[in-house]
Order: structure tokens, then C-alpha cells, then sequence
């Protein structure tokens, strides 16, 4: 078997997108690389958590689990939202057991210790006479947290490695790739890059009105999903016939930012599928992948959003929220319509996922060429995976 650092290496991150293959099959099926994945990629970048709406009143909190490690995001009396290891510092036990609510305090089920709102420990039931314990010094551990637009960020681990990545040898690969790298432990105020918190802005995304989430569960390894979304729509005609009835696909474009893409179509009506362009409208449809996981699709009035959770090496789930401008009575039917469009195309891509996981275990696969028109997003996501792999494991 090959060490995990040859695995790593047998990608190359130096050739240009005409030249460049796919990451290897291995790295969707070794249980090594998806370790140092929740290692580094998960542990290491900005995760959804929440939505500011879940946050508003002090004692609101949301927990989750990222990497592996339990979070909780409160809402203090002092109206500051803090992330902490949902984790009790006296045997461990998660602190919060819901997935959400309000609180007054934050206790513990175990053994009723009991925190502030703010992480300070402040009740210890029967604890008197044990020595050299300092109270100040056993409140729950903070994360990083930080807000963007209409949600909640938190990341596990802010230290850098000093560790110099390989890069791309092209002038413009050289500037993403090491901006990452600069950039993977940066700081709230930084959290996202200025591009991309410019381009969203616009949108107005603070007017869309959150409606239902949905949980999906795709059979392949996570990056198979993120790999389908960046592929420039290159699937879209062969794949999703009424997506792809409301999409210029010819004018179809793909933009690289440091650690974003973004895909962008016109819309078009004429020869629309009905079901299909009665809900997707407007001028162009917009589609953010944020890396590594976080994926913004915007329409005009509506938009939804696409949280991706690795939960193995070949098992994924994908949380859907979706979000309208108007969130009315009178709205309710037009916005089912458009769930029920989005969950068609989601089980479209279920059954192409769990088929290219199946092909990555095959002996007659190991890498493939990348489209040059339509596959620059994909080869992006690839560089920086590696980026963060190489630092892991150099560690």
C-alpha cells in the first residue's frame, strides 16, 4: 500500500487546466485521505452552522457536529453570538443535547454542571473539597465565529502551519493557490474574501425570507457531489432536461475567485419546460460554491442554499435551505413548486453520484481529463484540497 503522502502526491497540482486530470480515484475511496480531510479541510475552514434568524433572542442556540467535534452557538445576554465545543469540561458529556432552542443557561444532563450563556462555568453540584480546581479555568472551549449575510460560520481551529504548499507554476493558478494557503486560517473580518462578499452583496440576499430545509443522502464521497456542482453545467443537458430547458447553456460561465466560483447562465423562457420555468425566472441564474462545502443558488425572488456533510468515505448528506422574497399565503403553492423542482434535480444527481462512486472503486479507473470550457471550477477545488492534504500531512 502506498504511504498516504504518495496518495497525496499523485496528483499534480502544477498543470494547467488544458493539461490537468481529476484528483485520483483513491482519493475518493482511502479512508486516510478522508481523515486528514476532517483534519484539515473541515476542521480548518469557515462551516455553516446556523442562520442568524435561529440566533435572534439571547439564550438562542443551535448545535451541530463539524469534523467530528460537537459545537454550540448561543446567543449571550450580552447580545454576542459565541461558538463553543458542545462539550462538558468535567466528563465530557455534550452540554446541549437538542439540535435547537432557548436556554436561560447551559447544563449539563450528566451531572448538572451548569455554564453561562457567555461559557463561564458557574454551577458545580457537590464539588466542595476538591483541590487545585480553578473555575475560571474549566468553562466550555470557544470556537471562531463569524457572520456573513444570513448565516453563521464557526471554524475549530484558527493556528496556521508555516508549512509552503506546492503550487501552480501559471502567474494567476500561483495567486489563488497561495492566497489560500495565506488565507486558511484568516480572521473573521476576512471571512469571505472582499470579491466575494462584493459580488453577493447586491443580491440583496438579506430581503429572501427562509421557508424548509431539506436533508438529502447521496451513496458517494462528498467531493463527488462538489465535483457535479462545478462541472460548468457540463451535465445539465444530458442529466436535468428541465433545468436545462431555462439555461443558455451556450453562454454558460464559469469565474474563479481564490476559494469561490461562481457559475452563472442566463435564464431563457421561450421552450421552457413548464414546470420548470413557471419557478425558475429572470435574467440569469447564479451559482456560488464557496469552499469547501458551501454552495448559494440564486434566482430571481428565490434562492437555495446547499450545506455538504461528509459522513464517511463514500456517504454525504446534502442540507437544502431554501428561501423566497415573498413567503405569503398567497405564495405558498408557486413556493412548493419550486422546492418540488429542486428535489427532482437533487434525486437526478443522487443516482449519477452513487454510479461514479461505484466506477471510482473499479481497477479500470484512475483519473480523468478535465473540460477546458466547462471544468475550470473543478480543477480549482482540486488544487486547493490538495493545498490543504499537503499541509496535513506535512504536519
Amino acid at each position: 500500500m502506498k504511504s498516504l503522502k504518495e496518495v497525496i502526491d499523485n496528483y499534480d497540482p502544477n498543470a494547467p487546466l488544458e493539461r490537468a486530470a481529476t484528483i485520483p480515484a483513491s482519493w475518493y475511496i482511502d479512508e486516510r485521505i478522508y481523515a486528514l480531510e476532517l483534519q484539515t479541510v473541515f476542521a480548518q475552514s469557515w462551516q455553516l452552522v446556523a442562520r442568524i434568524d435561529q440566533l435572534e433572542l439571547a439564550g438562542a442556540y443551535v448545535t451541530c457536529e463539524i469534523a467530528g467535534e460537537p459545537i454550540v452557538v448561543v446567543r449571550g445576554n450580552d447580545n454576542e453570538l459565541r461558538g463553543f465545543f458542545n462539550v462538558c469540561s468535567h466528563h465530557a458529556a455534550a452540554v446541549m443535547t437538542e439540535s435547537e432552542g432557548t436556554a436561560s443557561y447551559l447544563r449539563c444532563p450528566y451531572h448538572g454542571w451548569t455554564y453561562s450563556l457567555e461559557g463561564e462555568l458557574k454551577g458545580t453540584p457537590d464539588f466542595t473539597g476538591v483541590c487545585n480546581f480553578e473555575r475560571s479555568e474549566n468553562g466550555l472551549v470557544p470556537v471562531e465565529t463569524a457572520v456573513w449575510e444570513s448565516w453563521v460560520f464557526v471554524r475549530l481551529s484558527g493556528c496556521g502551519t508555516g508549512v509552503s504548499p506546492v503550487i501552480p507554476s501559471a502567474p494567476d493558478d500561483q495567486t489563488l493557490i497561495s492566497d489560500h494557503a495565506q488565507d486558511a486560517h484568516a480572521t473573521p473580518n476576512s471571512f469571505p474574501s472582499a470579491k466575494l462578499r462584493n459580488q453577493i452583496k447586491p443580491l440583496g440576499l438579506g430581503k429572501l425570507h427562509w421557508l424548509e430545509r431539506r436533508h438529502y443522502t447521496f451513496d458517494c464521497n462528498w467531493k463527488v457531489f462538489v465535483d457535479n456542482y462545478l462541472d460548468g453545467g457540463y451535465h445539465v443537458p444530458h442529466l436535468h432536461k428541465g433545468l436545462d430547458s431555462v439555461l443558455d447553456y451556450s453562454n454558460y460561465t464559469i469565474e474563479n475567485g481564490e476559494d469561490f466560483c461562481l457559475q452563472a447562465s442566463p435564464v431563457v423562457s421561450e421552450g421552457a419546460e413548464a414546470e420548470t420555468g413557471a419557478v425558475r425566472q429572470g435574467d440569469r441564474a447564479l451559482y456560488y460554491w464557496l469552499y469547501p462545502n458551501f454552495m448559494i443558488n440564486w434566482y430571481e425572488g428565490a434562492m437555495d442554499t446547499n450545506l455538504v456533510i461528509p459522513h464517511g468515505v463514500n456517504k454525504t448528506e446534502v442540507i437544502f435551505d431554501f428561501y423566497f422574497a415573498d413567503v405569503s399565503e398567497d405564495a405558498r403553492e408557486r413556493n412548493q413548486a419550486s422546492i418540488e423542482v429542486g428535489q427532482r434535480i437533487q434525486h437526478e444527481d443522487e443516482d449519477i453520484c452513487r454510479s461514479v462512486q461505484r466506477g471510482l472503486n473499479s481497477r479500470a479507473y484512475d483519473a480523468g481529463r478535465l473540460s477546458v470550457r466547462r471544468e475550470a471550477g473543478e480543477h480549482l477545488f482540486h488544487r486547493l484540497l490538495f493545498t490543504d492534504l499537503k499541509l496535513g500531512v506535512a504536519e
